[in-house]
């Protein structure tokens, strides 16, 4: 859900970062068939998730969240931490975030039957509509809230959640900043497969 923030966290390798990628399309046990800096690239994105369920920023986050979405201010975090990411992109990279984003596109479509077969489907609209990119205006945020609240199997209230970031952005931007600090130190060294 928040593809951004973890392909940023990512180590660099293109198949790390495509692992990364694929964590939300990626359950259960991780079984041998992937490559391994696939692998390591999916183990880091449980890593990162997990750190972010005991990160002080991001429970603060979701404190800031009306307590009336439940179960998804989770979520909402997650979206938003993309949108904060990708709009102060320059304060967090020396690579212009759209040739990032090139440099991910490429990998997915050089990588494309690597990828589990729900990441092969969504990858074409990713790429076409340059997702990573888009996170930038917070109408997308709204579009890619609208697409999750139709995933999600129980009724929600994620697509009425861009009021949330526009009412809580100077903390959550705070938030977001001192997580992604946090997590890049928590990451660093990841242990070898």
């Amino acid at each position: 859900m928040n593809y951004l923030v973890h392909l940023f966290l990512s180590d660099p390798d293109p198949l790390c970062r495509l692992g990364n990628l694929m964590g939300d399309f990626v359950k259960g046990p991780l079984e041998n068939h992937w490559p391994p800096a696939m692998a390591r690239g999916l183990r880091q994105h449980r890593r990162i998730d997990a750190f972010a369920q005991l990160h002080p920023a991001f429970h603060r986050s979701k404190d800031r969240i009306d307590p009336a979405f439940g179960h998804c201010r989770g979520i909402l975090v997650d979206v938003f931490y993309d949108h904060l990411l990708a709009r102060h992109w320059d304060r967090h990279s020396g690579l212009p975030l759209k040739e990032f984003a090139t440099d991910i596109y490429r990998s997915m479509e050089a990588h494309r039957t690597l990828l589990p077969p729900a990441l092969q489907a969504v990858a074409p609209r990713m790429i076409a509509h340059d997702w990573l990119v888009s996170y930038r205006e917070p109408v997308n945020v709204e579009r890619a809230l609208g697409r999750l609240a139709q995933r999600l199997s129980r009724p929600n209230a994620l697509a009425d959640g861009l009021p949330e970031l526009l009412r809580n952005l100077p903390g959550l931007t705070e938030d977001c900043d001192a997580f992604l600090v946090d997590a890049r130190a928590h990451l660093q060294p990841l242990p070898s497969p």
